[in-house]
């Protein structure tokens, strides 16, 4: 499903911040990743939906080698791939229901299938009351159920989480990892990076530590392993 072959990144002020990776993650997986700052794996996550392109090595995601791949050919490899970003990013001046349908819209998906699909997955994150709402009136929480509707409106194979519950209370952090829980089940991929040593430790996945640009420990069912 997505492997990394032999992969580095070097910035142009000199930094290595990949520094020789190889790993699979297979389909159905929920894999943490964990590091301190500095560590390499917002590169590292950044890479896998091709805002980063690496220095050398390969890439492959659904058959798709990313290092390779044509930047005119970007927004078609992300309409399989279901992004969630710390700080949520979604479009002030549209409602839920239109932050969610956007990510149809663009692949010009019929408004009937639109409008059905957009209520299932509010429905998932428990939002469909909120439909007409702007993100200005939702909570940080709230938000970030919004973002990760739209993240899966389009059905992707795998979601990119880039420390989702960052900005959260421990509380919503739980509800917000119950969502991608049942994501999970369902049968789509989740690469989460976090620095959440509580939810780690708590909701057991395969967790990949990253230091020093290095993958250092892989393990299935693994524990945080950092002091915050």
């Amino acid at each position: 499903m997505i492997e990394l072959q032999e992969v580095y990144k070097k910035y142009r002020n000199g930094v290595t911040a990949i520094n020789g990776i190889d790993v699979r993650i297979n389909q159905g997986e929920f894999v943490y990743v964990v590091g301190p700052s500095g560590a390499g794996k917002s590169t590292f996550i950044k890479m896998m939906y091709r805002e980063e392109v690496p220095s050398s090595g390969t890439i492959s995601m659904n058959g798709v080698n990313l290092a390779k791949l044509k930047m005119s050919k970007v927004p078609i490899f992300r309409r399989n791939l279901g992004v969630v970003f710390q700080d949520f990013k979604l479009l002030p001046s549209k409602t839920v229901y239109e932050n969610v349908a956007f990510a149809l819209e663009v692949i010009e998906a019929q408004p009937k299938f639109i409008k059905k699909r957009v209520m299932e997955v509010l429905d998932l994150v428990n939002l469909k009351h909120k439909a007409r709402m702007l993100p200005t009136e939702l909570s940080g929480g709230e938000q970030q159920r919004v973002s990760i509707a739209r993240s899966i409106v389009n059905s992707p194979k795998v979601v990119i989480a880039d420390e989702p519950t960052g900005n959260l209370d421990p509380e919503t952090s739980w509800e917000i990892m119950n969502i991608f829980e049942e994501i999970n089940t369902r049968g789509t991929t989740i690469v989460m990076a976090t620095h959440n040593r509580e939810i780690v430790n708590t909701i057991k996945h395969r967790v990949i530590a990253i230091e020093g640009g290095k993958i250092v420990r892989d393990e299935q069912r693994g524990d945080y392993g950092y002091e915050n």
